[in-house]
This record gives C-alpha cells, structure tokens and sequence, in this order.
C-alpha cells in the first residue's frame, strides 16, 4: 500500500498505457528489468542490516525504516507489475523465490563496513550504482511507461544518495576517516557490486526465462553480456564518475585530472 510519505505511487504508473510493441520482444530489457525487479524486491533484508548496523543513531534508523525501506519495496512493486504486465508468461513469483532464498543466505550483516562512517561510503557507491542503471534504462527505452518508471526510480535513487552522503560526512569527521581508507571501501564496493545480488538475480532470471540453459555458464555470459552491452552505450559516466569522487573531497585540481581516466575505469568496473 502507498504511503503519503512516498513521493509517487503505483498509481502513476498506468500499465494498461504500456506500448507493448515497443518492449514485448526486447529480450535484453526483460532481462534487465527484472533482475533489478529481484534486487528491488529484496531490499528489506539489507535494510533490516543497516538499521541494526546504525543502532543508536534514532535520526538515521528513522528515515531507513520509514522512508528508505518503502521506497525501496516500491521500487520492486513497481518494476515487477511492470515486467508481469509485458511478459505474463514468466513465472515471476516462482523466479524471485530462488532468488530471495539464495540472496538472504549471502545478505547478511557481516558484509557491511565495521566502521560505519565507511559503510556510509560504501553505500554511496551503491546508491550511485542504481542510480546510473535506471538513468541508462531511461536513456535505453522509447516505451513512454517504461520512460516515466525509470525517471521515478532514478531520482529516489539521487535522493538517497544525497541522504547517505550527507550522514557519511558525520561519521567520517567523527570517526576522523582519511581519504586513503574512503578509497579503499569505495574501491571494494565497486568492485563487489556485480559479483552480488544483481549477479544472482540474473542467473534467476535466466534460468526460469530459459530452462533448458538452466546451469550453462557460458550461454548465461553471452546473453548477459548482451544486456550488459546495451547498458554500457548508455552509461551516464560523467554522472557516475562525479557521484563515486564525492565522497573522497578531493582537491580541485585533483579531481579534474582523475575524472576522465576514472569515467573509463567505472565503465569496466560496473558493466564491463
């Protein structure tokens, strides 16, 4: 159910308005949406994490539970009614379950930063992940429901990532983080954000989308990379260079001299 704190509902997105010759037969697209589906769908685990992670800080916990946590679940909502919509024979239920079950045994609060000022950056990057996927989506499609979904999502996504920003620079003066250390947590997590839950929910994806495939890992790379492929033309770089900087607080001059090497680098690293 919408809550009046959410800044859109279901309700804005009108289904029965899809152009389903623009999308239907867009193999990539179903594989990329419903993936993200999963991933959205499942948010609750790693946010019950975090506000364990964050005990004590009643402000922070606060937004997690009442705002982060709903709109996150909303996200999945939507993207699912969206992909049952386009493609009513995928048994969606039944693909999320192996899904969920496999990610909650490896979703767990041993995965996050011990220190919590480098959890705070680490989910920067990930905000700055999603953020960069559904601005490509955007970019990616011509369906105008699928255009106005996307527009939704990507700036929840901006606006969390401001939230987060704004937090990690409490604990980063608090817990006196050098730059060195913010780096190295940014770095990791960039480096972990396709080895996780998006990896698992495409393997799902794929394995239900296409059973007699079902376990072949090099058909899954051909065809994944297919729609990695058509993420990557699409990458918003700059913005994603700019928001993975942020939290280093680099000198100038520094960061004009990193940013176009480094927008080569993010490429490989989220999709290559």
């Amino acid at each position: 159910m919408s809550s009046p704190s959410l800044p859109w509902s279901l309700e804005n997105i009108d289904l029965d308005g899809i152009d389903l010759a623009r999308v239907r037969d867009n193999e990539d697209l179903f594989l990329l949406l419903c993936s993200a589906s999963f991933v959205e769908s499942g948010s609750d685990l790693y946010t019950h994490n975090l506000i364990d992670h964050f005990a004590g800080d009643d402000e922070l916990q606060a937004w997690l539970r009442d705002h982060w946590e709903h709109e996150e679940m909303q996200h999945g909502r939507a993207l699912s009614a969206y992909v049952r919509h386009v493609w009513p024979e995928f048994d969606w239920e039944a693909a999320f379950k192996g899904f969920f079950d496999e990610y909650g045994a490896v979703c767990t609060a041993d995965e996050l930063e011990s220190s919590r000022g480098l959890e705070l950056a680490a989910r920067c990057v990930v905000e700055t992940g999603t953020a960069s996927l559904y601005r490509a989506l955007n970019d990616v499609t011509d369906e105008p429901v699928l255009k106005t979904l996307t527009n939704f999502i990507k700036s929840d996504e901006v606006r969390h990532y401001k939230h987060f920003y704004q937090h990690f620079r409490v604990y980063r003066d608090r817990e006196r983080i050098g730059r060195y250390r913010i780096f190295r947590a940014v770095l990791k997590r960039v480096n972990e954000i396709k080895s996780e839950d998006s990896d698992i929910a495409m393997r799902h994806v794929f394995d239900r989308r296409y059973p007699a495939l079902a376990g072949n890992l090099a058909e899954f790379r051909r065809v994944t990379s297919r729609a990695q492929g058509l993420l990557k033309r699409h990458l918003p770089a700059e913005m994603t260079v700019k928001m993975l900087l942020k939290p280093l607080d680099l000198p100038t001059r520094l960061h004009n001299a990193l940013e176009k090497p480094l927008t080569k680098i993010t490429e490989r690293l989220f999709l290559h």
